[in-house]
């Protein structure tokens, strides 16, 4: 197969990419080639950005491919742009959508692809419901041969997935379990969640590549587990050999405290107990599995992560804003639990 990706070295493009070269596909990636000595000699590149489209038309100009992948479509105007770009190029264009675009709050916890699209809480999540409205619209009016995928919370070994984290990623979180420190999880740890490793992400979509039963359709890729938050941050905290010291601080509370955007992350997505029925997927791809259980794949992602420090990044204003809210609740508590006297008053 020939297939075009666009980016394609992100955390699910790079394992995308990865496995679509050992099945033995012929590969291209259109990007802007920082991060292209992944498949050094492996792959054609096409240096190119690709929101300059008259640039990126003319690098094109003569080509045609099996499928063509974009995993960077974050508004209608990209979705359009592809759609002129590869209308004629392709036999399957498959654009990223996102689980987060499901119902929230949700009327039941058990998701599949006929889960209402609506978030309120996360503007990112209603754009990628209007990516996946436009591609309907080009697929039904002019058969446009498009597929959606609908990740959810995907990881690989350069981080853990963690519910509340800084700018710099899940690395501080981890610094905070290893210096004995208070570990914020949202809510009280118990609401339903699947985190899938990116390897088991890639085996299913790939098995959407050239598959003619998946046009026009949306399909969700996730792992068969489900665990809560504290059996996350148990693994965690197993694997980088500590104790876990856990506080629980509500979503709402934490979406209103900034400066990080928890109002989307949480109440628009994390906070929510998901269960994925991933039948459609099977039923597209007979054979796929997702065979790395959580605690196995989060401790191969600490071992990496250690071994190599460029991934270690510190977050000195995330530890701080941290200790605030651990510390404010801890106030709030006391003078809940002992108010003042008529004295004091």
């Amino acid at each position: 197969m020939k297939a075009l990706f666009i980016g394609g070295t992100g955390t699910i493009g790079a394992a995308v990419s990865r496995r679509f070269l050992e099945e033995g596909g012929e590969l291209t990636l259109l990007n802007r080639g920082n991060r292209n000595s992944l498949f050094s000699g492996r792959v054609t590149e096409i240096l190119c950005d690709i929101n300059n489209e008259e640039e990126a038309a003319e690098k094109l100009a003569n080509l045609s491919f099996d499928a063509v992948v974009d995993f960077i479509t974050f508004a209608p105007a990209h979705v359009e742009r592809d759609y002129r770009l590869f209308r004629d190029k392709t036999a399957q264009y498959i654009a990223f959508s996102s689980a987060s675009a499901y119902q929230k709050p949700l009327e039941n916890y058990l998701v599949n692809e006929s889960t209402p699209l609506s978030n309120p809480y996360w503007e990112y999540s209603r754009n990628k419901i209007a990516c996946e409205e436009t591609l309907l619209t080009l697929y039904r009016e002019q058969g446009f041969p498009m597929t959606i995928v609908r990740p959810s919370h995907t990881y690989d070994e350069r981080s853990v997935p963690v519910g509340v984290h800084g700018r710099n990623g899940s690395w501080e979180v981890i610094r905070r379990m290893c210096a004995g420190k208070p570990v914020i999880i949202h809510g009280d740890g118990t609401s339903l969640w699947t985190v899938t490793h990116t390897s088991d992400f890639a085996r299913g979509f790939t098995g959407l590549m050239g598959n003619t039963r998946a046009l026009g359709e949306a399909v969700q890729i996730t792992s068969h587990e489900t665990l809560t938050w504290n059996q996350i941050y148990r693994s965690i905290a197993r694997a980088v050999g500590a104790e876990l010291k856990a506080v629980y601080v509500s979503s709402q509370f934490l979406s209103q405290v900034g400066p990080y955007n928890f109002q989307g992350g949480l109440l628009g997505d994390k906070a929510h107990s998901l269960v994925f029925d991933n039948a459609k997927l099977k039923r597209l791809v007979p054979d796929f599995i997702a065979s790395v259980r959580f605690d196995s794949g989060v401790r191969a992602a600490v071992e990496h992560i250690r071994a190599r420090p460029e991934l270690q990044r510190e977050d000195p204003e995330f530890d701080r804003w941290c200790d605030r809210v651990v510390a404010a609740q801890a106030r709030a508590l006391e003078e809940a639990r002992n108010p003042p006297s008529e004295e004091e008053t």
